[in-house]
């Protein structure tokens, strides 16, 4: 394991582990069953306890240092897994009514923490790709795309207070 894997485990134990998390999301730990042939990536089933509904399910690859975000959703319930690659998943709380209002939590995911991050409605997200690969992250959402539930906002230039720069440990 090289230096940079081993920073982004830390992170990523930490994350899951000692922050408090924002209301309403969920991480939960995937299965993943490897042989030699491969491995078998489960990600959501009907049957899971948070599973709300069915709306489509999409990838979106980022390559390194690009910045996708910000994106709030007014309907959709995003449930997103990372397939392959690094990426740093920062959500911010505009909720005036939620016990976590104006909280940013930053979530490391790599392959070796394959997990299902659950982000509610009126939840600001986005990612960022780490390392030397493009990543690719799925979601799972809870309706179709619709164009007219979605705000975007700059992720640099927006009034959310994040700096998606670097952070040394």
């Amino acid at each position: 394991m090289d230096d940079m894997e081993q920073i982004l485990t830390r992170r990523i134990e930490m994350n899951l582990i000692k922050e408090k998390l924002i209301e309403g999301v969920i991480i939960k730990p995937l299965k993943q069953l490897p042989d030699e042939r491969g491995r078998i990536m489960h990600m959501l089933r009907c049957d899971d306890e948070n599973f709300e509904q069915f709306g489509e399910i999409y990838f979106s690859s980022i390559f390194p240092n690009a910045i996708k975000g910000w994106h709030l959703h007014t309907k959709m319930t995003l449930n997103y897994a990372l397939i392959k690659g690094n990426i740093k998943l920062v959500l911010y709380d505009e909720r005036k009514e939620s016990s976590t209002y104006g909280m940013i939590q930053e979530i490391y995911l790599n392959e070796k923490n394959y997990s299902l991050i659950t982000v509610p409605p009126f939840v600001w997200n986005g990612f960022k790709g780490l390392g030397i690969e493009e990543s690719i992250v799925a979601n799972c959402s809870t309706i179709a795309h619709d164009k007219f539930e979605i705000k975007r906002l700059d992720p640099v230039k927006g009034y959310i207070p994040y700096d998606w720069s670097i952070k040394h440990c």
